[in-house]
């Protein structure tokens, strides 16, 4: 769809700022920009918004939500245009405006069906930006898993490009970081990879070891060079030990993508990485894979960001239940953790506050009961659901 310059007033409505909350207020639009806020009476003509909440539109770096869509069961492989268009609305009517879509660079055998598309992926996403037919706007976030053969040669297909914001350096070697404990990624493959047997798994996981042994060292140097060449952020992941801390320090990470435990979030902390911890951990109340809980995480002053991950709604949940659960943090507090702190670790400074001269990327939501439900998305002004 089309963008065009817009003038609008969002009124009576409790306005969510960076730092603040205006319990009744107005927002005012003009020319896709955030021109003015008020508070109190909402000028004559303005939209009434019934007292529900107005706040930025949601910010994700981390979703690989897009291969539901693209293969919704497997060896199902959907149209990847009409896959994002798709994948693209359900973002939009979960409040997300901005979106970073994880992609898979590398290639292994037998294990996923979207291994390997990430720039088929990447071609249909611009494609489909080009074409108008997003509501949401669309960057790219390079899940590089390190040991793996093919990754750099893939991500430097993709490297290059413009709507790269981030970069990840992955290890999902068994029995370290995410899966120390072998069993759990056992489980995992079992449930998500079609019922293999442990036969099958113990040749997935040799090879894995080998992989690593034989590339991870050579290709981490590689994919940080290709990141520093292109200015690109880089987000480490699942960091667990002292070891991990002291190489996203050497390594200049921005972003810490899931630490799995307490010592490790500390130690990121203190030197100044993001953490990023998954919206369905604090809506579970917990890990799915047993690792530390994002709320313990936010109770120490450890949250800067969170992440749908695999469920786009639970970023609005997530947000909006931290206050709940974690007297010391506000609604601001919150909602920065969707907004303006995911905005401000990618570069996107344009974006993720309601302030004079932001974009209007605005979202109005009520509350039913415990449950956010996302009544209106505006994108640069222009309502977009």
């Amino acid at each position: 769809m089309a963008l065009s310059n817009s003038e609008n007033v969002i009124g009576n409505a409790r306005v969510v700022l960076a730092d603040r909350v205006i319990e009744q207020g107005w927002v005012a639009v003009v020319n896709g920009q955030i021109a003015a806020i008020g508070e109190g009476v909402s000028p004559a003509g303005s939209e009434d918004a019934a007292g529900d909440l107005i706040m930025p539109g949601l910010i994700e770096l981390h979703t690989d939500h897009l291969e539901a869509h693209f293969v919704p069961r497997p060896k199902v492989f959907w149209d990847p245009i009409a896959a994002v268009i798709s994948y693209d609305g359900q973002l939009a009517t979960a409040g997300i405006t901005t979106v970073l879509d994880s992609l898979r660079v590398w290639s292994e055998e037998g294990t996923s069906d979207v291994e390997g598309r990430a720039a088929m992926l990447a071609d249909a996403i611009g494609s489909a930006r080009d074409g108008g037919l997003l509501r949401a706007d669309h960057f790219l976030h390079l899940r590089c898993e390190i040991p793996m053969p093919t990754v750099v040669r893939e991500a430097s297909e993709l490297a290059g490009r413009p709507d790269v914001r981030l970069m990840s350096l992955m290890d999902h070697t068994p029995g370290q970081r995410q899966f120390r404990d072998q069993g759990k990624l056992r489980d995992y493959y079992r449930g998500k990879g079609g019922g293999r047997t442990d036969a099958e798994l113990d040749i997935l996981f040799e090879r894995r070891f080998a992989y690593q042994k034989a590339y991870a060292s050579d290709n981490l140097r590689e994919i940080i060079a290709l990141a520093r060449k292109h200015n690109v952020p880089l987000a480490s992941h699942d960091d667990t030990t002292e070891e991990n801390v002291a190489d996203a320090i050497k390594d200049r990470i921005s972003v810490a993508e899931f630490p799995t435990t307490i010592e490790a979030a500390r130690g990121l902390h203190q030197a100044g990485i993001c953490i990023l911890m998954g919206a369905p951990n604090v809506v579970r109340g917990g890990s799915h894979s047993g690792n530390i809980a994002a709320l313990d995480l936010a109770r120490d002053g450890l949250l800067d960001i969170l992440s749908s991950d695999y469920v786009p709604s639970s970023l609005l949940l997530g947000a909006l239940q931290l206050p709940q659960r974690v007297p010391s943090i506000d609604l601001a507090a919150a909602v920065r953790t969707v907004t303006k702190a995911p905005a401000e670790a990618v570069g996107l400074a344009d974006r993720g506050e309601i302030a004079p001269g932001k974009r209007a990327d605005l979202i109005r939501v009520h509350i039913a009961g415990a449950v956010p439900v996302v009544r209106s998305v505006w994108r640069e002004g222009i309502r977009v659901a």
